[in-house]
């Protein structure tokens, strides 16, 4: 009895003991990984903000971004001004591209008040105001960017995903998909927000039409394109009082 007991006394000192190594070297493993980490997630970010407003390096149909070694010196160039609107308050922060939408989304759902980070970046003399957006698709998160005129007219988008299908909802993120929001416009006629719906069976597959406010569905990701709608009109509306001081400066 005692050897059984002496034991299985051993057998748990021994996990404990295992479990406080590996709990202390992923802990250490953590804290130095995490400016590679953080250096990535800004890399990562300030890519997507450019792509929006047009800055990469396109082909004629794949998706490429700035080069990783040239990003920060080409964010800097072309994003002149970053803005912070929290509740009727702007204020312009360096850092407003380290916002996670995720949490200030959160925030607003508990009844805080949420910061909304916006970019103000210049491109052959126009001016770009790009905004973070997110939302849910069919399995996960998707989010991206959306880069419009003073009108809040679209001037270009990225989108990305968490796990949608491959081949279907995860196609948001391609060129034929992103490229049809280019000249769509968010408000009417009388100034009013409307937003963009991705349209199953719209009557406008090669979206020339720009006053219409659809983009055509992408074939079998039905969910996913409701929630790129969806994601679209939460977000950016929020953005509109902002725009409406433009018209009074």
């Amino acid at each position: 009895m005692s050897k059984r007991t002496e034991g299985n006394i051993y057998t748990v000192l021994f996990a404990v003991v295992m479990v406080l190594i590996v709990g202390a070297l992923l802990a250490f493993l953590a804290s130095s990984l995490k400016p590679n980490i953080n250096e990535n997630k800004r890399i990562e970010k300030q890519q997507n903000i450019l792509y929006a407003m047009g800055v990469h390096e396109n082909d004629d149909s794949s998706v490429n971004f700035v080069a990783k070694d040239k990003v920060g010196e080409t964010f800097a160039k072309y994003i002149k001004k970053q803005i912070v609107i929290t509740g009727n308050e702007i204020a312009e922060n360096d850092k407003a591209y380290l916002i996670d939408v995720k949490k200030e989304k959160e925030k607003a759902k508990n009844g805080q008040t949420r910061r909304l980070p916006l970019f103000v970046g210049e491109k052959e003399g126009k001016i770009y105001y790009i905004a973070p957006i997110r939302g849910k698709g069919l399995w996960d998160a998707i989010w991206g960017y959306v880069a419009m005129d003073e009108n809040m007219v679209v001037k270009g988008v990225f989108f990305d995903h968490k796990g949608e299908t491959p081949g279907l909802g995860a196609n948001i993120k391609q060129r034929f998909f992103m490229d049809d929001f280019t000249g769509e416009p968010l408000l009417d006629s009388a100034g009013n927000f409307k937003g963009i719906r991705v349209a199953k069976g719209n009557a406008d597959p090669t979206n020339k039409d720009k006053s219409d406010y659809e983009v055509d569905a992408i074939a079998g990701a039905t969910i996913t394109g409701d929630g790129v709608t969806a994601m679209l009109k939460s977000d950016l509306q929020l953005y509109v009082p902002y725009f409406k001081t433009l018209k009074t400066n």
